[in-house]
């Protein structure tokens, strides 16, 4: 790139934390990696971005939108003024953006960018929101046609991902077996419980798998009115169909009784110690498969994640669930290794953890390709020559 940006981030920062999922990072991960490749990374002070990930009424949120952009508007019209700022790039949820705070963005002449990385479970169609941006940054192979059929402009690059220098060496030792680390859910029960069957042996890091921290299973169930406005948001969102998968589920009761996975659950890796558990594993194992609101049976759809960015960039020998879009970001076989099923999943994992050398050229490809292909700073480049900003 000719010269250093100057960019305004909008990606979850927050004044207190608040009772969302993991959120907190992405911030952080946006902030390393623009440092790092000499753009400024500017941020509008007093704005908690994250407060709008939580439940409200509606009146609520209309305030918190109104107060909250209006607050940023201020700051940043000042701050433009006094030093052109080049790019907004955002993380934004549909209910969060205000259309005429975009406008304004528009007429100061800065281009806006939203990424976005739940479309396929979340979405049926682009939601109109997103089509006020100059550019959707969409890492879901499986979601550009959502964008598409809406006729808004999309990028398609890799989930943004910046971690500090001292993980970006392939660990000298591996001190952990095969490991995954991730929370407890409805799909990842039954991949995982069928693999230990067939004698995978591993270790799983996260919340739920021990049995006693307990297994987030959605939000509490309302009564009254609030069960039927829930009820009416969730058929908005994902259709009549969806709500009839959904009640049908819930007739049916669990699968099975709830199994036991304490022989295997280790203690959550938090921090340094999350990259650290990714260095050392034998073989760090991803799980892409999505409890998909709309599927009532038969093998469950898959997205690539977070992880698959994260894991070779620390240089992991890395195994994990087939998704659409995976053969574009890395080489099979040769930077990562995937798997389609179960009996898949033992039988690569055990190759790979009797191959000490296929693990180490698996780390060394794979980070080599991720940490020189699929990093922030090379999708920020991508973005200013697709927005004529460079």
């Amino acid at each position: 790139m000719s010269r250093s940006l100057r960019i305004f981030l909008c990606c979850q920062q927050d004044l207190r934390p608040h009772p969302v999922p993991a959120y907190r990072f992405w911030s952080g991960y946006f902030r390393g990696a623009l440092a790092e490749a000499g753009h400024t990374c500017i941020e509008a002070p007093g704005c908690d971005w994250a407060e709008g990930l939580t439940v409200m009424e509606a009146q609520d949120r209309r305030r918190w939108r109104e107060a909250t952009w209006s607050r940023m508007l201020d700051w940043l019209g000042a701050e433009h003024r006094r030093q052109r700022v080049d790019l907004f790039i955002s993380y934004l949820y549909p209910n969060q953006v205000m259309p005429e705070g975009l406008a304004t963005l528009r007429q100061w002449g800065i281009p806006t960018v939203n990424f976005f990385c739940d479309n396929v479970r979340l979405f049926r169609r682009a939601p109109a929101e997103y089509g006020l941006f100059s550019l959707n940054w969409i890492p879901e192979f499986g979601a550009l046609s959502l964008y598409a059929a809406a006729g808004m402009a999309t990028l398609h690059a890799p989930m943004p991902c910046w971690i500090a220098p001292q993980w970006r060496t392939v660990a000298p030792s591996e001190s952990l077996p095969a490991t995954f680390i991730g929370t407890r859910d409805r799909e990842r029960e039954v991949l995982l419980g069928e693999a230990i069957d067939l004698g995978l042996r591993i270790d799983l890091r996260g919340t739920g798998w021990s049995g006693e921290d307990g297994v987030a299973s959605g939000p509490p169930a309302g009564r009254g009115l609030t069960l039927v406005a829930n009820q009416v948001a969730y058929a908005r969102q994902h259709g009549l169909y969806a709500l009839g998968v959904k009640v049908l589920r819930k007739l049916a009761g669990p699968r099975g009784p709830a199994r036991d996975f304490s022989a295997n659950a280790r203690p959550p890796c938090i921090g340094d110690d999350y990259w650290r558990v990714l260095r050392e594993c034998q073989v760090a194992i991803g799980i892409n498969r999505f409890d998909h609101p709309r599927r009532i049976s038969g093998r469950p759809p898959t997205y690539s994640r977070l992880r698959d960015i994260e894991a070779p960039m620390a240089g992991a020998a890395y195994l994990t669930e087939h998704a659409p879009g995976l053969e574009l970001l890395y080489e099979i076989g040769t930077e990562i290794e995937t798997y389609r099923s179960a009996g898949e999943l033992v039988e690569k994992a055990r190759a790979l953890s009797a191959d000490p050398g296929r693990r180490r050229r698996l780390r060394e490809a794979g980070q080599r390709r991720a940490l020189g292909d699929h990093s922030i700073a090379r999708t920020v480049e991508r973005m200013a020559r697709q927005l004529g900003v460079a």
